[in-house]
């Protein structure tokens, strides 16, 4: 099947599947006599395991390592779930980081006068020269 085609059965654009072909994701599918690219049904079901691991925040390299441990019929459950907690401590440290972004701009905003004057608590904050560290 044409990119088209592929995009349409596996929820992955065609300007993603290009990216993660140009990244070594997936292997360059073949071509026709004409140039065009020739999706398998197996590449299909590829993408949409790409597409759900994305879904889960999982980055390029750590899509990488669970397509090798997937592919791998040999490999140890215990490899797969390592993967997954390492990327669970990574997003509890992302959404700490988030919280922490969210109570200081409520913060700001909470002291906000929210009138005509000129006056910015948010502004003013941006300004701030960052602490050393920061």
């Amino acid at each position: 099947m044409n990119i088209g085609k592929a995009a349409e059965a596996s929820g992955v654009s065609a300007k993603m599947i290009r990216y993660y072909e140009a990244v070594d994701l997936i292997p360059a599918p073949v071509r026709t006599q004409s140039g065009y690219r020739d999706y398998s049904d197996r590449d299909v079901h590829t993408l949409r395991f790409i597409q759900r691991a994305r879904s889960l925040g999982f980055t390029v390299e750590q899509m990488r390592n669970l397509l090798s441990l997937w592919q791998d019929r040999h490999r140890a459950s215990a490899d797969v779930r390592k993967v997954a907690m390492q990327h669970i401590v990574d997003l509890e440290r992302k959404i700490d980081e988030l919280q922490q972004m969210r109570n200081t701009l409520a913060h700001l905003a909470d002291h906000c006068q929210n009138d005509g004057r000129p006056d910015c608590p948010i502004l003013e904050e941006l300004a701030r020269a960052p602490c050393a560290g920061s």
